[in-house]
């Protein structure tokens, strides 16, 4: 019988990114679940000061309000030329909750005027999992830099404008499986695998 593990999001992304991971190293054992799939409880807000304190927080939320093991993830993009902004506030940068658009639009204007050597940047990811009592937080970081337009319609997010080091196309033009490998929260999440292999086999 296969463990349910739930995912604290109700982005299908997320859950199939997760979903390819485990496949790919060969995990069994393990059904992943989102928030749409488990009964609905009052998520606390995101108040936390960096990635790995929100991401434990959401964790910590779902493990106790279900009973299932919980991984939950906080990620954003950091600028080296707004002194590390959006960061934490990176889904909320242009006021509204998630609003691509206009949040990529913001960061556009806002460096309007830096050039380009000086547009580096870097996505990152805490990804936490709790479950029996046990709390773990991994990191992933994905470098690269912020181009002057967006370009591309996968991905979500800033992906449209972030182009990875040593790369010539945006994240959002990038394939799934391409994503995975490089992406801030793929190298967290794999990070996180031998804690995930212990519950599968448990």
């Amino acid at each position: 019988m296969s463990r349910r593990v739930l995912v604290a999001s109700r982005n299908a992304k997320k859950l199939n990114e997760l979903r390819r991971i485990l496949a790919e190293a060969g995990v069994e054992g393990l059904e992943i679940v989102g928030l749409d799939e488990v009964p609905p409880y009052e998520e606390a807000p995101e108040t936390g000061a960096t990635f790995a304190e929100n991401a434990l927080a959401k964790a910590r939320d779902g493990a106790a309000a279900t009973g299932l093991a919980c991984v939950a993830d906080d990620s954003g993009l950091s600028v080296d030329a707004l002194n590390g902004m959006p960061g934490v506030l990176s889904a909320r940068w242009s006021g509204g909750h998630g609003a691509d658009a206009a949040n990529n639009e913001l960061l556009l204007a806002q460096l309007t005027d830096v050039p380009d050597e000086r547009r580096g940047a870097r996505f990152v990811s805490a990804c936490a999992l709790v479950a029996d009592g046990r709390e773990v937080v991994m990191i992933g970081e994905w470098p690269g830099r912020v181009a002057r337009e967006p370009a591309g319609d996968g991905g979500f997010g800033y992906d449209p404008l972030f182009v990875p080091d040593g790369g010539a196309v945006s994240a959002a033009q990038l394939t799934p499986a391409e994503k995975d490998a490089a992406s801030h929260r793929g190298r967290a999440l794999r990070a996180l695998l031998p804690a995930l292999e212990e519950l599968a086999v448990g």
